[in-house]
């Protein structure tokens, strides 16, 4: 019996330490110089938004355009112009025929998602929609942690989302690609491919490490494990729910 308790011990415990020992070896920690924002100065306040199997974030688009204007992100200028008449931006990113099919969980199938996942080269696309309102108003039920960034991490983000569009020959932004999947919202060819290491929550991760926010890759395989870290890291919370 005793012999036994400890195969199942070390059955139980070897993965988790695993996941432990790689969540540590590859964590970012953040850069201090970026965040949090300085005392005394005003953050610029953007949405990590988990719809459950996916994640985006969401962002002002003034704040947004006028620090693409003042760097020159044709880009996010593009989006900003399309998507003028919203005050709040919402990006995702994904493998093209699962984020264009699967709108919901409730879309998933299993084919679907092993091909997205384990696929060599699959396109990848950026979905862009335009909110009418603040986030948490305009997604209920999602889990929404809010972050206050530094201007010169907000700068530093905005350059990694420019760098996601792909451009064609005349450096332009390729799309869009059709309409998005909720709401006033497009599809746009995103730069690089999508597979198991590049998931969308590894490109929010991502954008919050350009930010200075600490992130760790292993964890935010699954927005669960993204909101998770932020939790621990940072200390920032879902907001609550309406």
């Amino acid at each position: 019996m005793r012999r036994a308790a400890k195969t199942l011990a070390w059955v139980l415990g070897a993965p988790l330490a695993a996941l432990i020992a790689a969540t540590l070896l590859t964590a970012r920690y953040g850069d201090a110089a970026l965040y949090p924002p300085p005392p005394g100065s005003v953050p610029v306040d953007i949405y990590v938004v988990s719809h459950g199997y996916h994640s985006g974030i969401a962002l002002p688009r003034a704040s947004m355009a006028q620090f693409a204007n003042t760097q020159g992100r044709a880009a996010l200028i593009a989006v900003a112009t399309r998507f003028g008449d919203y005050p709040w931006l919402e990006f995702g990113r994904g493998e093209e025929e699962f984020y264009r099919r699967v709108a919901s969980i409730a879309d998933l199938r299993p084919g679907l998602a092993l091909r997205a996942l384990f696929f060599p080269g699959n396109e990848a696309v950026v979905h862009v929609v335009g909110l009418a309102a603040p986030p948490r108003r305009m997604f209920p039920r999602a889990q929404i942690v809010r972050v206050g960034l530094s201007e010169q991490g907000l700068a530093r983000m905005l350059a990694m989302l420019d760098a996601a569009f792909m451009r064609g020959g005349d450096g332009r932004i390729l799309g869009d690609l059709g309409r998005g999947l909720y709401g006033p919202s497009l599809f746009y060819r995103a730069s690089g491919t999508f597979n198991l290491f590049e998931l969308c929550n590894h490109w929010v991760a991502r954008l919050l490490d350009a930010a200075g926010v600490a992130t760790a890759p292993v964890l935010a395989t699954l927005p669960w494990g993204l909101l998770l870290d932020l939790r621990w890291r940072s200390g920032l919370t879902p907001l609550p729910r309406p």
